[in-house]
């Protein structure tokens, strides 16, 4: 506005800048509030009138209608941070409510369980809503540390429902059943009730007690990645594909079968979702996890998985498109 009241004093009334100072209030109106909108437009009002005064244009229709532009985008930017305010409020809401949701949902896992230490990072695609179908769970049991980590088919309430069927079977059945298998099973039964379809879940559970090897049991999901203290690395593939939770109902695929990994001390076994291992760079490459391995050897394990996520976004050159939850367990080494 001062840039236009001084063209308009140094140009003279015939050039009619003068109607430009309404572009006060319509900038306000898309940053600011009403009130600041309101203050805008109404000293752009007062400018208004003192040009045309200075310049004589009330003799003529200029100056009305100069005024009459001031009014009518004061107005329309008024009006206009009215409804972006009110959006900005329910939005506000909804990420409060996902908020609470995510917590009741995933709740925090423990940081240290026995010789184990833990750490999670989880990154939904809906930015807004920060809640996906991503899902993780860690129990300590009398069988030793259970742990599921999965990725519910779809987006959506649909998916939340479906996460939050899983793990409040598996959070009951790792406490009660005497092995991995009977834990998948009341899982799959619990699902099988709750989904309609042919939709289903990718899971991976795992049960790791005081011997040298931890127990893994693969539902159609990506295998966890094993990195031992030398550096060497390599993927838990279970022997036979299995069908995912859900499935195996509509299908003639058999129940999977638990195998053992080595896992002692130094050993780490990170467990992610598809949302890690299918991101992709502007050239359409896979994020290469194996070779990006080397993040792990931070000391700290919530800091090694924040190396981890911040690699992954810097690969995908921007915002992921799916949800994307790693669970890194990390063997203390004997001192």
């Amino acid at each position: 506005m001062a840039v236009v009241s001084v063209v308009d004093l140094t140009a003279g009334p015939e050039v009619g800048f003068l109607p430009l100072v309404s572009l006060g209030p319509a900038f306000a109106g898309l940053v600011g509030g009403w009130r600041r909108t309101a203050l805008v437009g109404l000293t752009a009002f007062v400018l208004c009138v003192g040009l045309g005064v200075y310049n004589g244009l009330f003799e003529t229709r200029r100056g009305l209608t100069a005024l009459l532009s001031v009014a009518g985008v004061t107005a329309a930017g008024v009006v206009a941070a009215l409804m972006r305010q009110r959006r900005e409020a329910e939005l506000a809401s909804v990420r409060s409510i996902a908020e609470v949701a995510q917590r009741v949902l995933l709740r925090p896992v423990p940081r240290s369980a026995g010789p184990l230490r833990i750490a999670v990072s989880y990154t939904s695609a809906v930015a807004e809503a920060r809640i996906g179908g991503d899902l993780y769970e860690v129990v300590t049991s009398p069988a030793g540390v259970r742990i599921i980590v999965g990725d519910v088919q779809g987006k959506g309430l649909e998916a939340v429902e479906s996460a939050a069927v899983v793990l409040g079977a598996f959070r009951e059945a790792a406490h009660d059943e005497p092995d991995l298998s009977a834990v998948g099973e009341r899982v799959e039964r619990a699902l099988n009730r709750h989904l309609s379809g042919e939709r289903f879940v990718t899971a991976v559970l795992a049960e790791i007690g005081d011997g040298p090897d931890a127990t893994l049991l693969n539902y159609g999901h990506p295998a966890p990645l094993v990195v031992r203290p030398d550096g060497t690395v390599a993927f838990a593939a279970p022997p036979d594909r299995a069908l995912p939770l859900g499935l195996t109902l509509h299908g003639s695929g058999a129940a999977p079968l638990p195998h053992e990994v080595p896992f002692s001390p130094g050993d780490q076994l990170l467990f992610y979702t598809d949302g890690v291992s299918e991101a992709r760079d502007v050239t359409g490459r896979f994020y290469p996890l194996d070779e990006r391995a080397a993040h792990l050897k931070e000391p700290d394990p919530e800091t090694a998985l924040r190396a981890v996520r911040e690699d992954l976004v810097e690969h995908a050159e921007g915002p992921l498109h799916d949800d994307a939850a790693m669970l890194l367990v990390r063997y203390r080494e004997r001192r």
